[in-house]
């Protein structure tokens, strides 16, 4: 009798075991909630945000330009969007991005940016926020490796009012 009164007790909360395991695997590798931290990357995203952090993605495909990554830089995480490719020489001059001299166009920011030029190097990116006059960012540490980037973001899932990707 006691026996079977263990086994139903251990069938009644095998599912609930089985979830947490699956949730924790889930955090681990695959998505973990992430906060946005500062204003950077106002108006697309805004601080305090919470978002999901997808890091399984680019070990399959590549980051593309104008993703939203994540980096980890110095034990801190900060959200940016990706300008410059590995190989690539970014300039921004008269508030108009150029890749290898031809001109981007470029929708996720309407903050006028300073001048400048820089080469990104094999296997670095440069990442900039879209608030461009309140962002640390490449222009300031340089292009970041490949594995500083823990991962892309777009899907804001806290507060309920700014719900959705972004992009």
């Amino acid at each position: 009798m006691k026996d079977e009164k263990k086994k139903n007790y251990f069938k009644e909360f095998l599912p609930y075991l089985c979830i947490i395991v699956l949730v924790l695997f889930i955090k681990s590798f695959i998505m973990s909630p992430i906060k946005v931290n500062g204003v950077s990357m106002v108006p697309t995203l805004h601080d305090s945000d919470i978002m999901l952090l997808d890091e399984v993605s680019y070990r399959f495909t590549d980051i593309k330009r104008f993703d939203i990554v994540v980096v980890k830089r110095e034990g801190e995480y900060l959200i940016k969007r990706v300008i410059g490719l590995p190989g690539e020489e970014v300039e921004y001059r008269d508030n108009k991005l150029y890749i290898n001299g031809k001109k981007i166009k470029e929708k996720y920011t309407r903050e006028e940016t300073f001048d400048f030029t820089a080469s990104v190097g094999d296997n670095q990116y440069y990442v900039l926020g879209d608030n461009r006059l309140n962002s640390t960012d490449s222009r300031i540490f340089g292009a970041v490796m490949r594995d500083e980037i823990v991962g892309k973001t777009n899907l804001t899932v806290f507060p309920f009012s700014r719900f959705g990707t972004k992009k």
